[in-house]
């Protein structure tokens, strides 16, 4: 993961070493050679996709002239939010490898391994999905966490009740509801602790006005106030990442074209299914840079 960029470009070679300082670890190892199971653990893999995102990035300003500033808004899918503020100049790389470690833990511990589940429905949209879920017989949390696209929600909290609901959402319009490979009920009530471990951290990180708009998740709206940002990265933890109305937003304002950077390319996907005219381009290996050049 991130090993041919690395080996291609010195830039992205700084940025695994700056985060490898930045959290005492060499991460950029575990990227490298593994194991799977240490690299998938979320304290793990979330400081790593934001690795390989600014690496791409900073390849892309030193090789190709790239300027983050020229793009209409930066956005980010969860975590990747994060890796948005970072390519925006507005969070410095070591206080956003840092804050992800963080997050990652802070997300592990704040509910028991097995007791937390989120599961994806395929094939409905968002009232049919909060049908499914009022509908679902017994106690515990399941709150909708994602709106990924038309027809693609993911619920998450209590496993029992995204179970309870997985079982009764084909009677609400779902082709598919099935179980995702997750550690924790991410983007739910549940994950409330997690929230204030994150509210500690953030108060003591500096934060200044990106160098393009964000589009945040919580609210699918444009903010550069510094303030307001930490407040939404608080809320993120628990909050529905709205996905669909952020690119619908950035549509409705004139984007034509959005640029995944990073490892692999399922937001392309995701923005191709909400809005079939506009373009994509993922940059995350070497041979993906030239393709840049050619805009």
């Amino acid at each position: 993961m991130g090993a041919s960029l690395a080996d291609a470009f010195p830039a992205a070679r700084e940025v695994f070493e700056e985060v490898d300082d930045a959290l005492g670890q060499k991460l950029s190892k575990l990227m490298r050679e593994g194991p799977m199971e240490e690299l998938t653990l979320t304290a793990n893999a979330q400081p790593a996709l934001m690795a390989h995102s600014i690496a791409a990035m900073r390849v892309l300003e030193t090789e190709a002239g790239a300027d983050i500033s020229n793009a209409m808004f930066v956005a980010g899918h969860s975590l990747g939010e994060y890796s948005a503020l970072c390519a925006a100049r507005a969070i410095s790389l070591g206080d956003t490898a840092r804050l992800l470690r963080i997050r990652g833990e802070a997300m592990q511990a704040a509910v028991p391994v097995g007791k937390g589940a989120m599961a994806a429905l395929i094939g409905v949209d968002l009232s049919a999905a909060q049908k499914a879920i009022d509908a679902a017989k017994g106690d515990g949390v399941c709150e909708i966490a994602n709106d990924n696209a038309p027809g693609q929600v993911v619920i998450s909290g209590d496993k029992a009740r995204v179970e309870a609901v997985c079982a009764g959402a084909k009677e609400f319009g779902a082709k598919i509801a099935k179980l995702l490979p997750v550690s924790a009920p991410f983007h739910s009530s549940l994950m409330a602790p997690a929230a204030e471990r994150m509210k500690e951290a953030l108060a003591d990180t500096k934060i200044v006005a990106p160098a393009t708009t964000l589009v945040a998740n919580v609210t699918a709206k444009d903010v550069a106030n510094p303030a307001s940002i930490r407040d939404l990265l608080v809320k993120q933890v628990t909050g529905r990442v709205r996905w669909t109305e952020s690119v619908t937003h950035m549509t409705k304002e004139g984007c034509e074209l959005f640029i995944e950077v990073g490892a692999g390319k399922v937001l392309s996907g995701l923005i191709k299914r909400i809005n079939r005219d506009v373009e994509t381009l993922n940059v995350g290996e070497p041979g993906d840079i030239e393709a840049f050049t050619k805009l």
